[in-house]
């Protein structure tokens, strides 16, 4: 039997394989503007060029996001915030070469020691309180008495020092987990990540090999004394981590 004759020997068959074929082309192109959204335009590494945007057809249009609580809104891609200047220079003029750091390399924001330019807000739980606070700020939450509890205990550097002492806890509500241990260097208090630190109760210290004694006092600080935002935990996260490659020279030296 033959197809169905729309117009002249145009049939059926041929009308869904041009509909497939428009279908595919158009999907292609949707493609392209989505996976375009951050990231571009693209810069040549050797000769900073700018590259084109790509124009319409393959630059998609902002969106525009409603975030929960009363946050407002957010809109893609981020303009503005592609360009961030980093200290810190190319070891050799070459696509690809690895940066070293010109100032203090944790704070230079490369290597371990990069951050993301996160949101300048705290993260929050189901119900929109601040997800990651102080200890004594959630009643519902306390150490296990069968654990050590970390608040009093020495804080010992890399190098074997004592950095301060542990003078809070901050918990994650939603999870009920601690997340970082507030530590009084006598200069200041500062933050450091829970997953860094080991706690040893029978030596009555904990140990956070990260960085050097003296290397605590410079970390960074939440604005508010019981709120840390997305950006200040980047921040604080990027300190602790770049101090495993950038805390002394030994440990940017081959293992071999």
């Amino acid at each position: 039997m033959d197809d169905v004759k729309l117009v002249g020997t145009f049939d059926v068959t041929e009308l869904v394989f041009l509909a497939f074929v428009l279908f595919f082309i158009a999907l292609v192109f949707y493609l392209r503007r989505e996976d375009r959204r951050e990231g571009y335009p693209l810069e040549d590494e050797t000769t900073g060029r700018v590259d084109t945007h790509g124009g319409t057809l393959l630059t998609g249009k902002p969106k525009t996001f409603l975030m929960p609580f009363g946050r407002g809104t957010v809109t893609t891609p981020t303009q503005g915030r592609e360009k961030v200047d980093v200290a810190g220079k190319r070891t050799f003029r070459s696509p690809g070469a690895p940066y070293y750091p010109t100032g203090n390399p944790l704070e230079d924001g490369i290597g371990p020691a990069s951050w993301a330019e996160r949101s300048r807000h705290p993260d929050l739980d189901a119900e929109g309180h601040n997800r990651i606070v102080p200890i004594g700020t959630t009643p519902h939450i306390t150490v296990d008495r069968r654990d050590s509890d970390p608040r009093g205990m020495a804080v010992i550097g890399a190098d074997g020092e004592t950095a301060g002492t542990v003078s809070d806890i901050w918990v994650d509500r939603a999870e009920h987990q601690i997340r970082y241990l507030e530590v009084d260097t006598g200069a200041k208090k500062v933050l450091a990540p829970m997953g860094m630190s080991k706690v040893k109760g029978k030596k009555n210290q904990v140990v956070i090999d990260a960085i050097n004694a003296d290397q605590f006092a410079a970390a960074p600080v939440p604005a508010k004394a019981d709120e840390i935002t997305f950006y200040e935990e980047e921040r604080v996260v990027a300190y602790f981590g770049g101090g495993y490659l950038y805390a002394n020279k030994d440990r940017q030296e081959p293992i071999l």
